[in-house]
């Protein structure tokens, strides 16, 4: 049940952050949306703020939903790029531009909002799998460790939020994503 009313207050957070932006959105607003106490959201979080820390987490549950959608017969390649695309996807339509410049900034200069780079996150895991496949299968070059070409795909990933958000969500990320990734990925191919 903890983990959750956890969760429920995340979605409801964040939900509200694309619908309202985060600086409008009081906590209150996530009370009354997520039916909870005042009590209940500040056993789980010291503040609104705190909230922002949960966007890896929010990441990773749709990268497991996404892997357990996986189109079958896809290389190992292309299931990478499918990946790509359906996360920015998601990214799009459900995170406000402005509050995801926010956070990426945010890891250059903030310590406490390091959760997006924290190797052991299930996105990373996952990465990795794709990646250590398409290496032993002989469809990945094998003259960069598995950890670097996960490195080198998450820069690629991070790149294009960058891009989207310096255009102020002009665009679409999920088309961007799926025009230029294929060709940012290019050197993972063997």
């Amino acid at each position: 049940m903890a983990k959750g009313t956890r969760e429920k207050i995340i979605n409801t957070a964040w939900k509200l952050f694309y619908e309202k932006g985060f600086g409008e959105t009081t906590i209150n607003d996530i009370l009354r949306e997520a039916d909870i106490s005042k009590g209940t959201f500040y056993y789980y979080f010291r503040s609104k703020d705190d909230l922002l820390g949960t966007l890896s987490e929010i990441l990773d549950r749709e990268y497991e939903r996404l892997e357990g959608e996986e189109p079958e017969g896809l290389s190992c390649f292309d299931k990478l790029i499918w990946l790509n695309y359906e996360v920015h996807s998601f990214m799009e339509r459900t995170m406000d531009y402005r509050l995801l410049s926010y956070l990426y900034s945010a890891q250059i200069v903030k310590e406490s909002f390091s959760a997006l780079l924290n190797r052991n996150r299930y996105y990373y895991r996952y990465i990795e799998r794709i990646m250590d496949e398409g290496r032993k299968n002989g469809e990945l070059i094998d003259t960069m460790s598995v950890s670097d070409m996960v490195r080198y795909f998450s820069m690629g990933e991070r790149a294009l939020v960058t891009e989207w958000c310096m255009n102020n969500g002009s665009f679409s990320l999920g088309e961007f994503s799926r025009e230029v990734f294929p060709v940012m990925m290019q050197g993972l191919k063997k």
